[in-house]
């Protein structure tokens, strides 16, 4: 599988796990598990998708879980000052709401 692929894939992983992460008391025992269960299935991807572990493919993926990390908190830190209510600490199930909302 080609680097760009996987680099995709992990940052779209980390949205969710990154909004879930901005929603709960930082340093709790569910804010450590939303930065460190998306590193199992980053490690899975790098190795499915048979990129090794050369050093070049090191800042790339670890840039694309930051990235998403990042983004999945700003996305519900935007949905949070506009009044999108209520708020619940999954992205999906949000979506899902927003999108058949009245």
């Amino acid at each position: 599988m080609n680097l760009g692929i996987v680099a995709l894939s992990v940052l779209v992983l980390n949205l969710p796990f990154g909004y879930w992460r901005a929603h709960i008391p930082r340093y709790s025992l569910q804010w450590f598990l939303a930065v460190h269960l998306p590193v199992i299935a980053a490690i899975s991807l790098r190795v499915l998708g048979g990129l090794g572990w050369q050093l070049i493919t090191f800042p790339i993926l670890i840039g694309a879980f930051f990235a998403g990390q990042f983004l999945g908190g700003k996305i519900h830190d935007l949905w949070q000052r506009r009044g999108v209510s209520p708020l619940s600490a999954c992205l999906v199930c949000d979506l899902w709401r927003r999108l058949h909302a009245g």
